[in-house]
This record gives structure tokens, sequence and C-alpha cells, in this order.
């Protein structure tokens, strides 16, 4: 008897102690700010387990490093202590003592260094930088701030945080946000003709079309291979070429345009429903250009470049929904540096009026797949700067954040905090090239992106960079030569199973007629049968949107 009322308090005190945790789990904040402000705000989640008894500290301990790029590190005073496998979400408040700089946060172990994040700070105002990073081990750690060497500049602290959490809570982060911002509540009513409820009558949902754009890039071999053609249209509604719609692709003789592939590629799309991605207009990289146009003068540039935009546009016009207009113009200058600092901006503002129908795209790597230094050119902050600078020297239309998300690894706060910020834009954002390397845990790593990806309100659609070609992928396949899937493409297929609810089983409504369930936004057919016949059985369409709380009824009157 005393074995069993201890094993009892034992069970009580996990139940206690299960329910305290779930109660007490921190809530994720998304919020930043891109603004430089006269004072911080207060520190997010209060700190975390950073305790902040120095407003307006100046860090005073610097080195510098031994890096190949030259930095000064310094240290912020508390020591910190990491645990192994937890998620870490860090935020501070950064300024100098003279001019701007970049500063990028680092946490030092005795084992190694992990980028947390980056922002542009400034003198006489306060900059918010965010990020996070995964811990790979258990143990002390030291936060630095750090610094070009070139920039001979005090850095002040404030509103320090850094909250740990662990894959369950991240998990339900997710889980929370998708049924706030892709599912809505429905309900089912099955009736007589008397109007008097129906209890037990079998609901069947199919989805017909989903909301959440989902797709993958494709080469011109969909073209000749009825087999990569019957892979990829059973899955996807929504493709970008690989290459095929490039200026190397179409112009490779200066003045003899080509467009039979390309054109070949649109119609097959168009006849299975698949809307398309227009990649790319240009490419400002110097060595990805046709061969001809590097040795152009100034002058022959601009016509060659004018021609060329006007060429692909109108061909396309009204049968893309974007258009990377300038691919890579953070990392690269080919022409800017020809034609003008304001180049790209004249042909958005081109690309907008040639077809206003397809937003026109800004299309950067490693900006989401890691947390990059102060010498990186496509950090958060550096992107946030470039839109603004667009609009500074005039362009004032339509624009889209593209995020190619080439990953080789997951970490999923800095993702997270990389869409926090990017999302203070406003503008929407998409995620145009996702793949990841030939790693130990490739599969793994793609499924926990997607789905982290997937998660955030912010990001508006998802295009992986997993095209099809003989030879090989550029990074990632989904299939084998046989178009059998791979691992990836098993996650790939997990994946859609569940945002059209392939896998659900039918519901049975109750005493009131009623069944209710959540389902993914999209276009649906539900049809409520009473399983004796065809007779006894009645079908409606429906779209299911977001619907803020409200929940969406659907009758079903049937002759019984």
């Amino acid at each position: 008897m005393a074995k069993l009322l201890s094993s009892w308090w034992f069970i009580s005190f996990l139940f206690i102690l299960v329910s305290r945790i779930e109660a007490h789990s921190v809530t994720y904040d998304h919020s930043f700010t891109h603004e430089c402000l006269a004072k911080p705000l207060k520190p997010q989640y209060n700190g975390g387990i950073i305790v902040n008894t120095e407003p307006n500290k100046k860090l005073d301990s610097c080195v510098i490093s031994g890096d190949a790029n030259a930095t000064k590190e310094c240290i912020f005073s508390q020591k910190l202590l990491l645990e192994n496998t937890k998620l870490y979400t860090f935020s501070a408040w950064l300024k100098v003592s003279d001019g701007n700089t970049d500063i990028g946060a680092v946490v030092k172990t005795s084992t190694y260094n992990q980028s947390v994040g980056t922002v542009f700070a400034q003198h006489g105002c306060w900059s918010m930088l965010k990020g996070g990073f995964i811990a790979n081990a258990s143990g002390p750690a030291e936060l630095l701030f750090r610094v070009s060497i070139n920039a001979d500049v005090d850095i002040y602290t404030d509103s320090i945080s850094l909250q740990p959490f662990t894959e369950q809570e991240w998990k339900s982060h997710q889980d929370k946000s998708i049924e706030k911002v892709r599912k809505s509540r429905v309900k089912f009513q099955a009736v007589d003709q008397h109007n008097r409820p129906i209890s037990n009558a079998t609901v069947t949902i199919k989805q017909r079309r989903p909301s959440f754009p989902f797709g993958t890039a494709i080469t011109l071999h969909i073209l000749e291979n009825p087999k990569y053609r019957d892979w990829f249209f059973s899955r996807f509604r929504y493709t970008v070429f690989e290459n095929e719609m490039k200026w190397y692709a179409n112009e490779i003789e200066r003045g003899v345009e080509n467009y039979t592939i390309c054109d070949a590629m649109v119609r097959l799309a168009q006849s299975h429903g698949v809307a398309i991605r227009g990649h790319n207009v240009f490419w400002d990289h110097g060595n990805l250009q046709p061969e001809w146009v590097p040795a152009l003068s100034s002058d022959e540039l601009r016509v060659a470049a004018d021609k060329r935009i006007k060429s692909v546009m109108n061909r396309y016009k009204g049968q893309l929904i974007h258009w990377d207009v300038m691919n890579e113009n953070l990392h690269w200058n080919f022409f800017e540096t020809k034609l003008g600092p304001n180049a790209s901006n004249v042909y958005y503002e081109m690309a907008n009026k040639l077809d206003g129908k397809a937003l026109p795209f800004l299309n950067e790597y490693n900006t989401v797949e890691h947390a990059g230094d102060v010498f990186d050119k496509a950090t958060p902050s550096k992107y946030l700067q470039r839109i603004w600078q667009m609009r500074k020297m005039g362009y004032n239309g339509p624009l889209g954040i593209g995020l190619q998300a080439h990953f080789s690894t997951a970490n999923l706060p800095y993702v997270r905090s990389t869409i926090d910020q990017l999302a203070s834009a406003k503008l929407p954002i998409w995620i145009t090239e996702l793949d990841v390397k030939s790693v130990p845990n490739q599969a793994l790593y793609l499924e926990r992106i997607t789905r982290e990806l997937h998660s955030h309100s912010a990001v508006e659609g998802i295009m992986m960079w997993a095209a099809w070609k003989p030879e090989g992928c550029y990074a990632m396949c989904l299939t084998d030569n046989n178009f059998k899937n791979l691992d990836t493409g098993d996650v790939v297929d997990k994946i859609i199973s569940e945002w059209t609810h392939a896998a659900d089983s039918p519901g049975t409504t109750n005493s009131k007629g009623l069944f209710g369930t959540s389902l993914f936004h999209g276009d649906y057919e539900a049809t409520v049968s009473l399983g004796n016949g065809d007779k006894h059985s009645c079908s409606q369409d429906f779209s299911v949107l977001p619907n803020k709380g409200s929940k969406k009824t659907i009758r079903f009157k049937i002759n019984i």
C-alpha cells in the first residue's frame, strides 16, 4: 500500500511539473524594428538568461582578432552557460561612438565560435540586432561583439536578451503559428429534407488546390522525359526554370535571340495550371553574362540591356507571377560598374512598367542560410539597407524579397530571426531556391527548414532548387534518374500529403449533424454520405481562407 501511495504521489508530482512547464512555456517574440531609436526598447523576454545591470554600457575589454579579416572583438562581461541542443534567440541594442559600422554578435566557447547575427549600428541612436543559434555542447561561453579593425569606434550595448527554448517549445511555436496563419476551422453540417440533423454521416474532404505556393525548379529535360513530367505535375502547382530563361540562354550570340525551349516550357507549365516565377532578367555577376556582354562599352551595354529586358518581359507579359530583375545585386555590381550606381533602379522601374502583373524581386543568397559576420554582403541588415537605398534613389514601385536559401545546416533560430527582420520592410517574402547540400542529415534538415519557413507568417511561398538533370542536380535532388524518390523526395511527399490532407481519415457527424476540423487554406471538395450508396450523398466545392477567428459552416441537405 505504501509503495502504491508513493507511486501515486510521484505520478501526481510529474503531472503537476509537466503542467507547470506547459503553462509557463515562453511564447516566441517576433518583434523587430529597423529604426534607429533615441532610446533602446526593453529587452525581449526580460533579458532571458542575460542580466542587464548596466544600461548604455560601453564595452571596454576588447582585443584584435587573428582572423583573415581582422576584427576588434569586445567582450560582454556576463558569462553564459549553454545547454546542448537548445535553441537560443538573441537580441541586443547597439550604438557606436562615432559614424556608423556593422557589428556582429558572436558566442565563443572553448571549442567553437558561433556567429549569432549582425546589425548596422550608428552614432547617436540605438539599432536592434536580432539573431540566434543552436548550442552543440553544454558548458560556459562568452558573448562578443565584433567590428572591422578599420572601424575606430567604441561599442555601447543595452537591453541584451538571450532566451533558450527546447526543441519541443520551438515546435509548439511552429504549430501554433500554422494554426493561426495557414489554417482555419471549418464546420460541416448534414441535415435531411426537413432540416433535421443527420448523425453518423461520413464527411470526406479532398483538396483541389492549395493556397500556399510550394514548388520546385525544372529544366528543359522535362520536355522530353514523360517520367519527369508525371513526377513533377502530380505534385506541384508552382515552378521556376533553372537556366532556360536567363539572358545567356536566350541570346548566346549577340543579336540572335532564341526562346524556343523557354516557350515550350512555358506552354507545358500552363497546360497543367502551373504558375511560373521568372528567373532572371539580369544577373549582376560579371562572369555570368552572355559571353559577348563583358566586352561591350557602357553605351553598348545600355542598348543591349534595354533590348534584353523589353524582349523577354514583353514576350511573357501577363504569364509570370514574379521576375527576379537584377539577380544577386547585393553580392555583385557588374551593371552598376558599367552603367552607374542607379542601374538596378532603372531596370526595376522598367520591369514594373513592362509587366505590372509580375512582381519584381530582389534575390539573394547567404541572407537566411547562416549567421554571417560583418564582412558578409547580404546579411538581413544589409538587405534592408539595399531596399531603403532603392527607395531613396527613386524606385518606389512594388518589390519582393527573394531568399535563395541554399543551406548546409539547419540553424532554425537564425532563420526565424532573419525573417522577423526582413518582415519589417512590409514587402512580400518568398523562398526562391531552397535546397540542402549533400551532407549527413540532408533530408532531416530539409524537413526542419521547410517546416520552419512555412510556419512563419511573413513567408508567402517556397520554391525548391531541385531541378533534375541526367548529370545531377545543382545541390539537391529529390529523385534518382528513374524518378524514384530519394530521402529528400520522401520528405517533400510527406509535407505535401500533410498540407493537402491527403492522408486524413474521413470524419463523422455528431448528434447535431456537425463535424468540425482545421484545414489548410485552399480549394476543396467535400462529400457527405450515409454509407448506403450515391443516392444518399451530397458534394460541394468550397474554399478555406483566412477567417480571423470566425468559423465557416458548410451545410449539406440530403433527402432520405
